[in-house]
């Protein structure tokens, strides 16, 4: 190898090192793929340097900060440039295989391994610290989520290839063949699809997060309509289950923000959840179902009343699933009143702060493939 190439790749990895110390994720992956983005750029400009990095070593929002600070202190400046290449911003979950077409003077590779650096990136991202074009992007993403129906185990039995030994088919059978039984028959319990019902809180707080979990929304209820009820929470209950039955999902999306009248306004959890489970409760909404609670728990009412409201549910659903998006910041803590009141009576905490949370909620957690044994922390 060169001198002044080998002495180039050392200063870098030296600098990928440093992201290490920091906490940023850079794996052996993410500085080969460094490696070789910086290996066709021109490595005396600290611009090209500098996207390169940010693209391909960072793997979350929590990283630029950090990554940014790094930079400076390791190469003696401050971040280059206050906005990213000028270059068309195509970014697609299928980026690496759709790459968009290079800039003049911009190697084809490049220009799909800095595409496939952001679409990982926004994928992880926080999705409150995202730009007006990255959370539409995102909106668009999460519309193409696929969530998977969950089931539950009835009483009845069918045919089956495995399964407990169905005495009456084995006899008849056995009949057929002169006493003798060949075959032996076996059947188990079926499945029905089970219920589901998502409260999505539309307050102020929750103003970053309420798009895309509208939208995830109404993914589960387009795909299963017939099991499925929405409802924002906030001052006023609201239920969005029509308008989630629209299939065009900016059609419904619109539809959604006419009918909630309390956009970004407060929260009344316990008030909103006694008028659920007064109202559609009774009817069997909640009995049996997966209930889905997508808030940040910042009550603005009695937070003993959402206590006793969440112990209703609790013993009426099958499990009780809350959505945090804070979960996901370093060092949290379930510390507010509203938090504090329903966490005994949770099943399952998980964050839903960015693409990839909200995609493992809607095929785990709803599909069915979810933990046991109460929240995770």
């Amino acid at each position: 190898m060169d001198p002044a190439a080998r002495d180039t790749t050392e200063t870098l990895l030296g600098f990928v090192r440093t992201l290490r110390a920091a906490g940023v994720g850079a794996d052996t992956g993410r500085a080969a793929a460094f490696l070789h983005a910086v290996d066709t750029l021109d490595v005396t400009r600290p611009e090209p340097v500098y996207w390169a990095g940010r693209l391909t070593l960072c793997s979350c929002g929590a990283d630029l900060s950090r990554y940014d600070a790094c930079f400076a202190h390791y190469f003696g400046g401050a971040r280059p440039g206050p906005s990213r290449p000028a270059r068309p911003r195509t970014i697609a979950a299928t980026a690496m295989w759709n790459a968009p077409e290079a800039a003049e003077g911009e190697d084809a590779d490049t220009a799909g391994l800095l595409a496939a650096g952001e679409a990982e990136v926004l994928r992880s991202a926080d999705i409150a610290a995202l730009t007006r074009d990255e959370r539409a992007e995102v909106a668009r993403l999460v519309s193409r989520i696929s969530a998977d129906r969950p089931r539950r185990r009835t009483r009845r039995l069918e045919p089956a290839a495995h399964g407990r030994l169905d005495h009456r088919r084995t006899l008849r059978a056995a009949m057929r063949t002169g006493g003798d039984p060949v075959r032996l028959p076996r059947r188990h319990r079926s499945t029905r699809p089970r219920r589901v019902v998502l409260l999505v809180d539309i307050s102020g707080s929750m103003s970053p997060y309420a798009d895309a979990l509208l939208r995830l929304a109404h993914v589960v209820v387009r795909g299963h309509p017939r099991h499925t009820e929405a409802f924002s929470v906030g001052t006023r209950l609201t239920r969005l289950t029509p308008q989630m039955r629209i299939r065009d999902p900016g059609t419904a999306l619109s539809a959604v923000a006419e009918a909630i009248p309390d956009w970004n306004g407060g929260t009344r959890l316990g008030t909103e959840l006694k008028e659920f489970l007064d109202v559609y409760g009774r009817r069997g909404a909640a009995r049996g179902a997966l209930a889905v609670i997508a808030s940040d728990g910042w009550e603005r009412g009695d937070a003993a009343l959402l206590g006793t409201q969440m112990a209703r549910l609790s013993r009426l659903a099958h499990r009780v699933v809350w959505v945090n998006p804070h979960k996901a910041q370093p060092g949290y803590a379930p510390l507010t009143a509203g938090m504090r009141a329903a966490w005994p009576h949770i099943d399952e905490f998980v964050s839903g702060h960015s693409l990839d949370a909200l995609e493992q909620l809607a095929t785990a957690v709803i599909g069915g493939r979810h933990g046991r044994g109460g929240p995770r922390a």
